[in-house]
C-alpha cells in the first residue's frame, strides 16, 4: 500500500509487519518516533501477541532483548548515538552468543561536542561487535531492508542493524510503499530458533571459554558473516520477486560501466551523489557512484569488481577515525589490493553539516585533475581552525575549543533548533 509517511512510522510498521514478540526500548533522539509508533501499536492490540518492555536505559534494552531472544522470542529494539555507546558492552554479547535481534540505528553523531544531527559515527563504532550492518538509501529502502533483516539474522543466528540516517530519513516524510500482512508473512517464515534457553531442557548459553576455544568461536562468527556474502543477494532476489522491486544486496553501481572517476558512499547522501554524476556526465566527465548497503559483512570481491577498471576512487564518508582519516576506506583499499588506481578519503557531513551538491562539483573537478589531498575535509572551514590552532599557540589556557569555535562562527548552543 502506498502512503505519504514520516520514515519512522514507515519502518515501525515494517517491524510490526514482521510479528515481533518482543520490543524493549530506551527512547533517543532522532530513533524515539520508531518505538513510540510500536508502543502504540502494541497497547491498542493492533501488534499482538508482542510485549513492550519500557526500560531504564540502553544498556537494559539490549540486554533484556538478549534475553528475550534467548528464551526464544522473536525481539527487536532501537538506539541511536550515546545510546549504542552506552549499550556497548551488549551489542557485543548479542553478536558472541549469536543472538538473531534486529536493531534499528538512528544514525547520529556522537559527542562530545553535544550534536544530535546525522552522521555514522555510531554505527561505525560498532561495526566489529559482530553484528550485520545494512545502511538504507531511502525510507523504502530502510522498510524493505527489515524485513529481510529478520530473515537474515534468523537464517544465520546472528544480529543484525539497519543503520538509517537520522532526521534526514527518520523525520523525513515520503511516499512509501508498505507491503501487506500476507506478504511478509510468505517472505518471513515464522521464527525457529538454532538455541533456546527451554526448562524442560536445561543448557547453558554465554559459558566462559578459555584460550583453548576461543579463537574457534570467533572464527565461527567470522565464518557467519562470509555466509551472509552469499545470502544477503539471496534474500534479495527473492524479495525483488515476490514484492516486484530491487532492494538490498550488497552495493549497487551506478554509471560506473565506463567511469574513470569512482565515487563509493553509503546512506542517503548517495542520492545526491547520483544526481551530480548524472550532472557531471552531461558536462562530459567519465564519473559513477558506488552505494554501499552491507558495510559488515564488507563485499571485497563484488566492490574490486566495479572498480577494477576505473582510475580513481573517492571514498566519501559521513564519519572519521581521528588521526588516521577513513573508515570505509580501509575497506575499499582492501578491495582494491593489487590494483592500481588512485585512491582519496573524504570526510562530509559530520554533525548534519549539508553535503551539497555544488560541493560534491567541485569535489570530483579536484579528483579528475588528482588534486585532491589523500585525505580531505569537505567545506572545513580553515579560516576557523587556524585561528584557534594560533589561539593555542598563544596561550596555555585556551578554553574549550568547541565553545572557541561557536563563538568565532557566531552561533550560541542556545540558538540551535
Amino acid at each position: 500500500m502506498l502512503k505519504q509517511t514520516e520514515g519512522s512510522r514507515a519502518v515501525a510498521e515494517a517491524v510490526a509487519l514482521c510479528r515481533p514478540e518482543v520490543i524493549c526500548a530506551y527512547p533517543i533522539t532522532p530513533q524515539t518516533h520508531i518505538v513510540e509508533a510500536l508502543g502504540e501499536s502494541v497497547k491498542s492490540g493492533a501488534l499482538a501477541p508482542c510485549e513492550f518492555i519500557n526500560v531504564e536505559s540502553e544498556f537494559a534494552a539490549l540486554s533484556v532483548a538478549i534475553g528475550a531472544s534467548a528464551a526464544g522470542a522473536r525481539s527487536y529494539t532501537a538506539t541511536s548515538s550515546q545510546g549504542l555507546l552506552f549499550m556497548a558492552e551488549a551489542v557485543y554479547n548479542a553478536a558472541g552468543l549469536g543472538l538473531p535481534i534486529v536493531m534499528t540505528i538512528g544514525n547520529r553523531a556522537i559527542g562530545a561536542p553535544i550534536n544530535i544531527w546525522n552522521d555514522h559515527s555510531d554505527s561505525m563504532s560498532m561495526r566489529d561487535a559482530g553484528w550485520i550492518q545494512l545502511y538504507a538509501e531511502t525510507n523504502q529502502d530502510a522498510v524493505d531492508l527489515h524485513i529481510q533483516a529478520f530473515r537474515l539474522a534468523e537464517e544465520l543466528s546472528c544480529p543484525v542493524m539497519v543503520c538509517m540516517d537520522g532526521f534526514i530519513l527518520t523525520h523525513a516524510y515520503d511516499r512509501v510503499d508498505i507491503p501487506g500482512q500476507a506478504e511478509v508473512d510468505r517472505y518471513l517464515p515464522g521464527y525457529e530458533p538454532r538455541q533456546v534457553l527451554d526448562p524442560a531442557e536445561p543448557i547453558s548459553i554465554g559459558a566462559m571459554v578459555g584460550p583453548e576455544a576461543f579463537t574457534e568461536v570467533r572464527y565461527l562468527a567470522h565464518h557467519k558473516q562470509l555466509r551472509a556474502l552469499e545470502l544477503i543477494p539471496q534474500l534479495a532476489a527473492d524479495f525483488s520477486r515476490r514484492f516486484g522491486r530491487d532492494s538490498g544486496g550488497l552495493l549497487r553501481s551506478y554509471r560506473t560501466e565506463d567511469a574513470e572517476t569512482i565515487v563509493v558512499a553509503l546512506g542517503s547522501v548517495i542520492s545526491t551523489i547520483r544526481e551530480v554524476v548524472d550532472e557531471a556526465r552531461a558536462a562530459g566527465m567519465r564519473v559513477g557512484a558506488v552505494s554501499l548497503v552491507s558495510f559488515r559483512p564488507f563485499p571485497l570481491a563484488q566492490l574490486r569488481a566495479v572498480l577494477a577498471h576505473a582510475r580513481r576512487v573517492v571514498v566519501l564518508e559521513k564519519c572519521l577515525a581521528v588521526g588516521l582519516g577513513g573508515i570505509v576506506s580501509d575497506g575499499v583499499r582492501k578491495s582494491l589490493s593489487g590494483i592500481q588506481l588512485k585512491g582519496y578519503t573524504v570526510i562530509a557531513g559530520l554533525g548534519g553539516r549539508a553535503i551539497t551538491r555544488a560541493s560534491l562539483h567541485r569535489l570530483l573537478e579536484q579528483a579528475v585533475r588528482d588534486t585532491l589531498e589523500p585525505v580531505t575535509f569537505l567545506d572545513l572551514n580553515t579560516e576557523v581552525v587556524q585561528r584557534e590552532l594560533e589561539r593555542e599557540r598563544a596561550s596555555r589556557r585556551t578554553g574549550p575549543t568547541a565553545e572557541n569555535i561557536l563563538r568565532q562562527v557566531g552561533t550560541v548552543a542556545a540558538g540551535i533548533g
